[in-house]
């Protein structure tokens, strides 16, 4: 006769739609224990089958919750009644725990939407608060000093009103951006794409903006290749690329060489911003994706730490994925991959 143990391991080695256990079994664990465990452990309905109904055998056996209950002898189709009845019973539960499942992951996904939303709303209001203190203080030096100011001091408080005004206006784009990004709400229009040509006219638009101190180079390899069946989003693109070329010259104060290097693949095209900057601290790499985070050691550098989230969601509407590598006052490389299909 199986033992109560034996009975275990067999449903947990077989994984059956429905065990029918007698109560009376031997060994340390009877019917009734062995039932309880495969009920709880693997979710199998359980049938007795046993020769005793006495009430305190019946208590113990309703207490694993059993699917059914025959009292032998029994008919060929009241066992078989009793069997199909159960296995019903069994599916509408499974059911019934999906859906709670799936209503619980809805739930828990809503909140984090919503803990998300509250901390981007948190986060924006402190990064706004300063250019608006900066406008508001330059704004009643000007209105209560205005004929005992100089021409000079004038211009010095309406460049500040300027500069915190266009930094509010950057911080709520890049809020926006980001926003419509988190909801699927960016347009992906992917269309064929000359990118020799597309990085070329980057790098030449951002060279005038870089000024002197900055050259930056365009490393392109196997250009027939790259020229030959890409499909991008070009404004997401050249927000990705665009981004990651501006922040390589914020972040390298003292000047330098700014690499961008395009190389194409058989699957994928490969682009790479490379800087001899200020570096990115261990600490903060793993988080340089996360919203308004700043590394560390940027000190006065502008910047709404938008950016790079921004970055991140338009390469992976892309099907792509980007990676950093940075040293601390030796520089930092960008690389974004994206597949050509």
């Amino acid at each position: 006769m199986v033992s109560g143990q034996k009975a275990i391991e067999t449903a947990a080695n077989t994984q059956p739609d429905l065990v029918l256990m007698d109560i009376m079994m031997p060994g340390e664990i009877d019917g009734v224990e062995a039932a309880e465990q495969i009920r709880s452990n693997f979710q199998i309905p359980i049938v007795f089958l046993t020769a005793y109904a006495d009430d305190k055998t019946i208590a113990r056996a309703t207490l694993t919750e059993p699917f059914g209950y025959l009292v032998k002898p029994f008919e060929d189709k009241e066992l078989h009644s009793n069997i199909e009845i159960a296995l019903k019973r069994h599916q509408a539960e499974a059911k019934i725990r999906a859906r709670l499942e799936t209503a619980e992951n809805l739930r828990k996904q809503a909140q984090e939407e919503r803990d998300k939303k509250s901390s981007y709303i948190s986060m924006a209001s402190h990064e706004f608060r300063n250019p608006l203190t900066s406008i508001i203080s330059s704004a009643e030096l000007l209105s209560t000093y205005d004929e005992k100011l100089s021409a000079e001091s004038k211009s010095k408080f309406l460049g500040r009103i300027e500069s915190a005004a266009r930094k509010i206006n950057d911080l709520l784009e890049d809020v926006l951006t980001l926003g419509r990004a988190e909801s699927s709400k960016i347009t992906f229009t992917p269309a064929p794409l000359d990118i020799v040509k597309f990085c070329h006219e980057l790098v030449e638009v951002l060279q005038e903006t870089a000024g002197s101190n900055h050259t930056i180079t365009l490393i392109s390899e196997s250009e027939a290749d790259c020229r030959k069946n890409v499909l991008m989003d070009e404004n997401l693109l050249d927000h990705i690329l665009a981004n990651l070329v501006s922040n390589a010259i914020k972040y390298s104060p003292q000047g330098g060489d700014i690499y961008l290097e395009l190389k194409c693949e058989s699957n994928c095209v490969t682009f790479s911003v490379k800087d001899s900057g200020i570096g990115i601290p261990p600490e903060d790499q793993a988080q340089m994706f996360e919203a308004f985070h700043r590394a560390s050691n940027v000190g006065s550098l502008p910047g709404t730490g938008l950016g790079l989230a921004i970055v991140k969601k338009s390469v992976e509407l892309h099907g792509g994925q980007i990676a950093v590598a940075s040293q601390v006052g030796v520089g930092t490389t960008f690389t974004v991959t994206i597949p050509l299909n």
